[in-house]
């Protein structure tokens, strides 16, 4: 809840002061508690940088209607105007990624998923959650596992653009086929274990929620349309 609210209101609130106060409080702040604050700086920037950069240039170079200009490059012409403007999608995309990953590092997929189901949702949903959310780091330990075995054949994968490009593809087949038999191996495990049986299964374990938990959850669903409806009417001027 707390990383849907911190994208929600990026997105509504807007400015530059809007998404700067979310990424200090949303994000920099739990992730100084829990530990990850390096981590999430890293994976954010990395996920943040292809978009970033394009919004970065796009916006500097060829904002509608700009007439405050900063500097030239051949035809394109940077302007005050686009610079601002770039500079309040960066700050919203670090917000977004920068809550999305915290999410990550600090939830278990398991946990999620077993809380989904707690509250109604389908299994069939949850698993779907739960397979999406593993998708991308199980792919990539495959990877390495596989990119291991064959610089131990003799495979280079090392050195140069052109040998690095060449050892993507003996890498792909195997990562790809290697996936495929796992969807299989997992979905004839839960079918031994009745997973399309239908009614409600009986959960044996799921997280804690404590009141006060249930309280920040809620006060973030409310808060949320309150700061665009704020924002909406000019209450929010201040933040830019």
């Amino acid at each position: 809840m707390a990383a849907t609210a911190v994208a929600f209101a990026a997105v509504g609130v807007g400015g530059l002061a809007g998404p700067a106060l979310l990424i200090g409080i949303g994000v920099v702040a739990p992730a100084l508690a829990a530990g990850l604050l390096w981590k999430v700086v890293r994976t954010a920037g990395l996920m943040s940088l292809p978009l970033g950069i394009s919004a970065l240039l796009v916006n500097l170079f060829l904002y509608p209607g700009a007439t405050d200009a900063l500097f030239s490059i051949g035809p394109l012409t940077a302007t005050v105007e686009g610079l601002r403007f770039a500079s309040e999608i960066l700050l919203r995309i670090l917000a977004i990624t920068g809550a999305i990953t915290l999410f990550y590092l600090t939830t278990a997929p398991s946990a999620l998923v077993i809380d989904l189901e707690r509250r109604g949702i389908s299994s069939r949903v949850a698993f779907v959650v739960l397979a999406s959310v593993e998708t991308v780091p199980a792919m990539v330990e495959r990877a390495t596992v596989i990119t291991a075995a064959q610089r131990a054949r003799g495979l280079d994968t090392e050195g140069s653009v052109v040998r690095r490009i060449r050892g993507v593809v003996p890498l792909a087949g195997p990562v790809l086929l290697g996936s495929i038999a796992e969807v299989e191996e997992r979905s004839t495990a839960l079918e031994s274990r009745g997973f399309t049986h239908p009614g409600r299964r009986t959960l044996l374990w799921w997280p804690g929620d404590s009141g006060r938990q249930a309280v920040a959850r809620w006060s973030m669903v409310v808060a949320v349309p309150l700061l665009v409806v704020a924002r909406a009417v000019g209450w929010l001027g201040w933040l830019g």
